[in-house]
């Protein structure tokens, strides 16, 4: 008798490393996620619910330590932000630096992206989408586990309002090349700096200390910018 089959495994473009966590992170995991937190289920949100408001929301993918969203929330309280990441240290960290800030334009999920756009947030929902730095999984036999993939490119750009911006950044040419690539045959996705073209360094982006790191050692950064067409 053959032993059954095991479920089909989604190829996944994180590792859960959790890593060290500092008692304060720990504490704020447990006392700030009831007012930060969002639990993933199955259902989309009601993002006007969600944040106590109407406004443009804007959402970014595998936030890392949270400086970028938090700065970002910080800079334009006419935004709502919806944080979304795996790592709890980084979760922690960010939800900590919401509190001490005030802030409460900003809202987090610890969960798969790719999910999260899947079920929980309704079409055309969406006025900006931020990849930064995504893990570059250099090694060719595992390029197949990079986020940006043609079916997440289309997930994304149905997620989007039309008008809607999404901005990508990398330090690995290779990488930025293929999410040129991706997102240029994206039919509904149009490239706001040219055909073919990496963007020029918005100076809304916030500098991280990923990249200030790689500055030093000499990496060269690609950001890239496509807007969802009125179509």
């Amino acid at each position: 008798m053959n032993p059954p089959s095991s479920p089909h495994r989604p190829i996944r473009s994180f590792v859960r490393r959790e890593g060290r966590i500092t008692k304060a992170q720990e504490r704020a995991l447990t006392e700030l996620w009831p007012r930060y937190g969002v639990d993933a289920g199955d259902a989309p949100l009601d993002l006007c619910a969600l944040f106590g408001r109407k406004a443009p929301v804007h959402v970014e993918i595998g936030f890392g330590n949270g400086d970028v969203l938090a700065a970002m929330a910080a800079r334009h309280p006419e935004y709502d932000y919806l944080g979304i990441e795996v790592h709890r240290p980084g979760i922690g960290a960010l939800l900590r630096r919401l509190e001490a800030a005030g802030l409460g334009n900003a809202r987090v999920m610890r969960a798969d992206a790719e999910e999260v756009l899947a079920r929980n947030i309704p079409d055309a929902a969406l006025s900006a989408v931020y990849i930064f730095f995504p893990d570059p999984w250099p090694k060719k036999r595992h390029h197949k586990r990079r986020l940006i993939q043609p079916e997440f490119a289309e997930l994304v750009r149905r997620k989007l309002q039309p008008g809607g911006m999404l901005h990508l950044a990398t330090d690995w040419r290779d990488y930025a090349e293929q999410m040129l690539d991706v997102l240029s045959q994206t039919p509904g996705f149009e490239n706001t700096a040219a055909a073919g073209a990496f963007a020029p360094r918005p100076e809304e982006r916030p500098l991280t200390k990923f990249e200030q790191r790689g500055k030093r050692l000499g990496h060269e950064v690609y950001d890239l910018s496509f807007r969802r067409s009125q179509r």
